[in-house]
């Protein structure tokens, strides 16, 4: 497994398929990290669609989403099901985030939040404007995520 990498390091460009809730339509498209230079973005991992605490935590993001946009920041969910899942998990839960299907894991593996045979490990990495990692939270166990205001006062550190 890849270690994490350290705050202040530049994050390695990836693109992944996935959509986003719009007015009632999944709009499928790739989401390229380097598209988003010169803004914040909050990468939350996590380990299943429509899962109790993954539920409560892209709901709660979801709902949350006027704050991290007030940052400048979007965020995007990133998990290993296929983008099927995720418009099912989006329209279900009304989620309006775009959520990203890492199905090799090899986002996931860059990232150092794999888990043998348990599969990703719930994580949270706020990337700078400039592309370099400002802040991450590595969930031990997963049974709990980092709140939304956690994550806009990290947004709001970054000046």
């Amino acid at each position: 497994m890849a270690a994490s990498p350290d705050r202040g390091r530049q994050i390695a460009d990836f693109t992944l398929p996935g959509g986003v809730l719009v007015d009632g339509a999944f709009e499928r498209r790739d989401f390229t990290l380097s598209e988003q230079r010169g803004k914040p973005l909050v990468l939350a991992f996590y380990p299943g669609d429509d899962t109790s605490v993954c539920t409560k935590q892209l709901c709660s993001y979801s709902s949350g989403l006027d704050a991290f946009t007030d940052c400048g920041a979007q965020v995007w969910g990133i998990s290993p099901q296929g983008v099927d899942s995720h418009e099912a998990f989006a329209r279900k839960h009304g989620l309006r985030m775009p959520l990203l299907a890492d199905t090799d894991r090899a986002v996931t593996r860059a990232f150092g939040v794999t888990m043998p045979g348990l599969g990703v490990r719930r994580s949270v990495f706020i990337i700078a404007g400039d592309g370099t990692l400002h802040w991450k939270h590595i969930a031990v166990i997963g049974a709990t995520f980092r709140s939304t205001r956690t994550l806009t006062e990290q947004l709001a550190a970054l000046g």
